[in-house]
């Protein structure tokens, strides 16, 4: 049984009944989390569903109803095979003939968060919401981060 407050709308699409929350649902909250020995990808998608709110029985796909969520340990994320010499990241300086390439090895050793940081970016959304979403994303190399004075909540997922 759903309870419905006074700010849900509850629309009928053909035989589909769904609950529409204009407000967004709950608050934000902080979380945090940390996957080691990994690949990128399985280490990222639940971070992915907690900044989205897919975790969350208010979520809505076009609002922001995610946590933020802090993530460490981003430097001990496994990459499999030859992918440490094979993969390349790319970005562009904005000037013509500006393509820049970084080898997964190198950006290991110069900003491991980086490699995290793009995993998750190609799960989000292309739009402003998907923007909006990576901003709530906080990933750290190392086992401590800033934000332990706001004493963010484990996972629930996690071991």
């Amino acid at each position: 049984m759903v309870l419905i407050q006074e700010s849900s709308i509850r629309k009928t699409y053909g035989n589909y009944e769904k609950l529409y929350r204009p407000d967004g649902g709950s608050e934000a909250r902080l979380v945090r989390g940390g996957r080691s020995g990994q690949g990128p990808g399985p280490s990222g998608q639940p971070y992915r569903h907690g900044a989205a709110g897919k975790t969350k029985p208010t979520f809505t796909p076009h609002i922001d109803t995610g946590d933020f969520v802090v993530v460490v340990n981003a430097a001990q994320v496994q990459l499999t095979g030859r992918k440490l010499d094979n993969k390349f990241y790319y970005h562009h300086s904005g000037f013509p003939g500006g393509i820049k390439e970084i080898s997964a090895r190198k950006l290991l050793q110069k900003k491991p968060e980086d490699i995290l940081r793009h995993a998750v970016r190609g799960m989000l959304p292309k739009n402003s919401l998907g923007r909006q979403l990576l901003k709530k994303l906080k990933i750290y190399a190392g086992g401590d981060h800033p934000h332990e004075a706001q004493s963010p909540a484990p996972f629930p997922w996690e071991d």
